[in-house]
């Protein structure tokens, strides 16, 4: 368990260090976040922010990873899985669309980015290819990284989806936690504060998975699934990365994380879950993702049928922000609300483990 201590200071020292490197190198090229017109009049001092630091959150999560594989403690070094890799990929594949959004919106001085399609396509490449390489890659018990079957805390035997089922499911769940996170990100520190809540959340389950392998040790209640421990490295890797880059990304924000950063940590989200076998689980922890994307479905919906509106605003942070509540006092009460969702999570993850091994 050393190594997800190491991959969590690693990981945290370097976003901690690197991102005000990147605030001071992006401001002196002018590369500063533009704001909605339409937004919450307090939103329009935050123009010029520099954007774009979810590299450092990449970096730091991939220097965390490394670290803890390349630092050694003899025979309990873990080693490199395909489970780790695949799911740092997808962040980072992702991560490079939100790249490439934001550089256009800086450069183009406007709060739109990619267009709909360039960015649809973008999301829809990284989600095929890497829903196939989720169901490559089995090991010596046949396990592979994702799984047919549609999961809770574990797999559900009745709900076989089929390699093609799975490949379309895995898709829509890119699409789906990458916008949610990217809702989210709205608030200074907002999505990293919470990111750091529910990756610390999932270095317990995935650790909890590894005491409990079936690999290991076959019993009531164990778990099959593939890497557990160097999943709870990634996770760990990357929650001190988010807490790292929180440091400057807290209200008042120096920078900001933008789509580089949101849509790989949605990448990451759903990259976890499937690996963990918890997709279902991940609705309760990312409650409050689930909550900002169906404010704007709903604020959408009831629009354009009706011409009304829900919300003053969507995502409903904005909503709450317009009936008064100080941006600080909306992120302290959200926080919470994670904390509150990683605690049911997890409440409901080792229910269901001590029904299963009782």
């Amino acid at each position: 368990m050393i190594s997800i201590l190491v991959a969590g200071g690693v990981s945290l020292f370097v976003a901690l260090f690197l991102t005000p490197f990147l605030i001071r190198v992006l401001s002196r090229q002018g590369l500063g976040h533009e704001i909605r017109i339409e937004g919450p009049q307090s939103h329009q001092g935050k123009r010029g922010t520099p954007s774009m630091g979810g590299i450092a959150i990449i970096a730091g999560m991939w220097a965390g990873y490394l670290a803890a594989h390349i630092i050694g403690f003899g025979s309990r070094l873990p080693r490199l899985s395909a489970s780790g890799w695949l799911v740092l990929a997808l962040a980072t594949s992702l991560g490079i669309v939100g790249f490439l959004d934001d550089f256009i919106k800086i450069r183009k001085k406007r709060n739109l980015g990619l267009n709909k399609t360039a960015k649809t396509v973008g999301q829809l490449a990284s989600a095929i290819i890497f829903g196939i390489l989720f169901l490559q890659f089995s090991n010596n018990n046949g396990v592979t990284p994702g799984s047919q079957y549609l999961s809770h805390v574990r797999d559900i035997s009745v709900f076989s989806m089929g390699a093609i089922g799975f490949v379309v499911f895995f898709c829509i769940l890119v699409f789906a936690w990458s916008n949610a996170v990217n809702f989210t990100d709205g608030l200074d520190g907002l999505a990293a504060g919470s990111m750091g809540m529910i990756l610390g959340t999932y270095v317990v389950i995935a650790g909890w998975q590894y005491r409990n392998s079936c690999v290991l040790e076959p019993a009531a209640g164990c778990y099959d699934v593939r890497d557990p421990l160097d999943l709870a490295i990634v996770a760990a890797a990357a929650g001190g990365a988010c807490l790292g880059f929180l440091w400057w990304n807290a209200a008042p924000a120096q920078i900001f994380m933008g789509d580089t950063g949101s849509l790989a940590l949605g990448g990451l989200v759903v990259g976890l879950s499937v690996t963990t076998h918890t997709e279902l689980l991940m609705v309760i922890i990312g409650a409050l993702f689930v909550a900002e994307i169906l404010s704007v479905i709903i604020q959408v919906l009831v629009f354009r049928s009706s011409g009304r509106r829900v919300f003053k605003m969507a995502p409903i942070h904005h909503h709450f922000e317009l009936l008064g509540w100080p941006e600080t006092v909306v992120i302290a009460r959200f926080w919470i609300f994670v904390a509150i969702s990683c605690v049911l999570g997890l409440a409901t993850f080792y229910s269901e483990w001590f029904s299963a091994a009782g």
